[in-house]
């Protein structure tokens, strides 16, 4: 049971922080890409496409490397 609680907290604080990511995102990276980039990848769908898409390999990288392999019983 200490395993399990120990991964449903693990995945409320990656939770949290994507959270967090997300909003920083939302306020700060996508405006200023808006800025940067050219008007054709300048649609908000877009960029909020990539910034999820890059955000979920964050977080993917972050959990497997954290539980390392699992080893067979």
């Amino acid at each position: 049971m200490g395993e399990r609680l120990k991964v449903f907290g693990l995945v409320a604080f990656l939770g949290f922080m994507a959270g967090v990511i997300a909003d920083l995102t939302s306020e700060h990276v996508i405006p200023w890409l808006e800025r940067v980039l050219p008007a054709f990848l300048n649609t908000r769908y877009i960029l909020s496409g990539l910034a999820g898409a890059c955000l979920t390999l964050a977080l993917v990288s972050i959990w497997a490397y954290i539980t390392g392999p699992s080893e067979p019983s």
